[in-house]
């Protein structure tokens, strides 16, 4: 019964692990966005799936959209990212 139990709960644990493992990236990333001095990504959106990282929100320039791209690429278990950071001037699609 007791092996029952402990397999069930390693099972659980590591389905959620994923789940647990995005988080802490999303927090890093967003982190990393909101300190850098180019970016200013307070006010951005961060989801990540499975490591891959969406970015959305507005950005005041191009340099600071590459910027950010390059800082969530940095952040450990980051698998890719989609940058679909805006400019001022760009429509939202």
């Amino acid at each position: 019964m007791r092996l029952a139990i402990f397999l069930l709960s390693a099972a659980l644990l590591t389905a959620q692990a994923p789940d647990r493992k995005d988080a802490v990236m999303r927090d890093q990333v967003s982190m990393a966005l909101t300190l850098d001095y180019e970016v200013r990504g307070g006010g951005l959106q961060v989801t990540v799936d499975n490591g891959t990282v969406t970015m959305r929100g507005l950005v005041k320039d191009e340099k600071a959209r590459l910027k950010a791209t390059k800082l969530a690429k940095k952040v450990k278990g980051v698998k890719s990212v989609d940058n679909q950071l805006r400019l001022p001037d760009e429509k939202v699609k």
